[in-house]
Order: C-alpha cells, then sequence, then structure tokens
C-alpha cells in the first residue's frame, strides 16, 4: 500500500516517540457511562508502527446490547461470550507498556477504563493517542474527522464498518503512514494521560442536551461522547477569577479539561451542587480550569494559557470544594440566562465580572 520512499527509517526516528502502540478498538451498548462493551479489539504495533499481532473477543455485557443495525451483535450472538472479568486479564496484556491508539480514544479509553473499574481491576494504559488529534496536527486534507474518511486518504479499504476488528485493522493501517508523517515533520505527538478510575457510578446519567437513550437508532447516529448535559441556569452571578491560595465562590466558572480518577459527570454534578456553574469550554469569563495535564495541547489548556485562566488539578480542586464561599444572592433570571450565554470571542467583558489574570496556568500548552 505504501512506498517505502514514504517510511522515516529507524536511524531518523524521533527519539521521543513511544517503543510500542495497542490500536484499539470497542464496540458497545452505547455512550452513556453506565452502558457497555460488547466487543474489543487490538493491534499491537511496534516503535515504527509494524504490526505485531492482533487479538479480537467478543464481551457479553449483560444487558440489552444496544444498536444492533449498527454493530450486528444480537443478544443471541453473545449469550455465549466471556464476561468482561474474564477477558481483562488478556487485554491488560496487550495494553501493557504501550500508547493507546484509537480513533476519539477519549471514548474507547474511558469505556475500557469504566470496564475495568467494574472488575475492581486497573488497566495499565498510561498514554493515549487520538487519530482524530493526529490528523489535525498533521494537517491532513480530510472532509470530516470520520475513520472511513481518514483511511481513504491514505488508500486503506475498510470491509466492515463497525465492526471491532476490521476498524482496528483499518486504524492500525492509517496510522502508520500518520505517524511516519508526524516523524518526518518533527510533529510531537499528541499524547494525553489515561487515569484510572477510583470513583465511579452505574447510574443511569442524567438527561442531556440533544441527547436520547442508547437503543433509539436516530439518537446514536447523533449522539458523540461527551455532549454537553442539561443543567438549569447558575443561580449566582459570576465573582471572577479564583484567586489561588483562596476559595472558591458560589457562581464561579469552572471547566474541566483531560481524565479524572473520580468519574467526571459526579465531578461535575458535585460542582454544581455546590453553586458552582460548569463551563464546557473557556473563556474570559472562566474562573478556573480543572486538569491533571496541564501541558496537553487540549482546545481548553490552550485557551486558559492565552487568557491567564488560573489551573489546579483534581485533588486541589476536590479540597477547594469542601470549602465554597456563599454567593451574595442569586441573580436574577432575567440576568442570569444573559450570563449563562456565551460570550463571543473579541466581546468585552462586563466589568462586574472581569478580574485580573494575576495567576497564569502553570505549565506551557502545545501549539
Amino acid at each position: 500500500m505504501l512506498d517505502d520512499q514514504t517510511q522515516t527509517t529507524s536511524a531518523a526516528w524521533p527519539t521521543a516517540y513511544p517503543q510500542g502502540y495497542a490500536v484499539v478498538d470497542v464496540e458497545t451498548t452505547g455512550l452513556a457511562r453506565d452502558d457497555r462493551i460488547i466487543s474489543a479489539a487490538v493491534y499491537r504495533l511496534d516503535a515504527l508502527g509494524n504490526v505485531e499481532d492482533h487479538w479480537y473477543t467478543l464481551v457479553n455485557p449483560e444487558r440489552d446490547p444496544g444498536p444492533v443495525w449498527i454493530h450486528g451483535l444480537t443478544s443471541e450472538v453473545l449469550a455465549g461470550a466471556p464476561l468482561f472479568p474474564e477477558v481483562a486479564e488478556e487485554l491488560a496484556e496487550r495494553l501493557d507498556g504501550r500508547v493507546l491508539v484509537a480513533h476519539n480514544a477519549i471514548f474507547d479509553w474511558s469505556m475500557i477504563a469504566r470496564e475495568y473499574a467494574r472488575a475492581k481491576r486497573t488497566a495499565p494504559t498510561r498514554q493515549r493517542l487520538c487519530t482524530i488529534a493526529l490528523s489535525k496536527e498533521l494537517g491532513l486534507p480530510l472532509p470530516n474527522h470520520k475513520l472511513e474518511s481518514l483511511a481513504a486518504h491514505f488508500g486503506v479499504e475498510q470491509r466492515q464498518a463497525h465492526h471491532a476488528l476490521d476498524d482496528a485493522r483499518v486504524l492500525a493501517e492509517a496510522f502508520r503512514p500518520s505517524l511516519h508523517a508526524a516523524a518526518r515533520g518533527g510533529v510531537r505527538l499528541p499524547l494525553l494521560e489515561c487515569r484510572p478510575l477510583t470513583e465511579w457510578s452505574d447510574a443511569p446519567s442524567r438527561p442531556r442536551v440533544g441527547y436520547q437513550p442508547s437503543y433509539g437508532q436516530s439518537s446514536y447516529r447523533q449522539g458523540s461522547w461527551r455532549p454537553s448535559r442539561k443543567r438549569p441556569a447558575c443561580p449566582y452571578p459570576n465573582p471572577g477569577r479564583y484567586v489561588p491560595g483562596g476559595t472558591l465562590k458560589q457562581g464561579m466558572r469552572v471547566a474541566f479539561s483531560g481524565d479524572t480518577s473520580v468519574d467526571r459527570e459526579l465531578l461535575e454534578d458535585r460542582a454544581v451542587e455546590a453553586g458552582l456553574h460548569v463551563a464546557t469550554s473557556v473563556s474570559r469569563l472562566t474562573s478556573l480550569l480543572v486538569t491533571n495535564d496541564p501541558g496537553a495541547s487540549t482546545s481548553k489548556t490552550v485557551k486558559a494559557a492565552s487568557f491567564g485562566t488560573p489551573v489546579v488539578d483534581e485533588a486541589a480542586f476536590t479540597q477547594l470544594l469542601r470549602d465554597v464561599t456563599p454567593a451574595g444572592g442569586p441573580v436574577p433570571e432575567d440576568r442570569r440566562v444573559q450570563e449563562n450565554r456565551p460570550v463571543p470571542e473579541g466581546r468585552p467583558v462586563p466589568a462586574q465580572e472581569s478580574a485580573p489574570a494575576l495567576f497564569p496556568m502553570d505549565g506551557s500548552a502545545d501549539g
């Protein structure tokens, strides 16, 4: 498929690149936190992206298999499959010591991390690489970020879309030339930290904007991994930026980025219960960014660096939640609606909500 002249030799290979990769794809019963893995595939690659071996398994989810019209796995097919705890060790062996590579990697990793948490085990994965992020870093001329578009760009044939083994094969074949292009161009790989869950919930997720239960055909097609959750507007005015060393105050706008040891939705719910406004993006109005990986080149960390938004890690934020200063009083309903609207880029920040950026984000973001 690939001309040898397009490949980078090991002699010229970046020394900072990982020594091995595990290209992963999982099919699931849906997209929510109580959904389960029903099949998993792993292609192990060496440092240069060459295939070493591959592995595939079905998994009995012990529940409705979800969108059968997409993945084709019925309850009858899955009835005799092993439970996840029965394949956890073999999957761990294939992930151990390697960077997890997936298309929209946050989804695959989050589903895997949750399954290991249910099994009272820890996945050995420490870093992940999303091929969507890598294609953006490389500036590939793709019409969209679907796997089929990435495959077509590199001339990789898709034989059975939404079959974990074939999707993993397709991604492995597309990842190799992407990896070599990054090496030739001196591109820093968009690696992100993977944290195992230490606290989580299997309770059904609360209703979200534009998202229906995973068994609905149209909702599954239109869904995304972490859509905005539907919450009432924060009843308190934004008091401004968090000052390091101080306390949080009700009404502060808090954003989250990257992996957390406590399930993200649980952490967000606790922030809301404390009277904070959970923001889905970072703007000049953001009071605080919570991330365990401040050096990652995510859109939120990059914006936080440019705005001088204060940053704390998950452990510090958990401590701050224990003592949130009450607001002076609730904001009127008409102003509450106005304050929860996004502020367009370049628009001046209202005087009552501005605060000096005295403590910029620690560390520098990539890019």
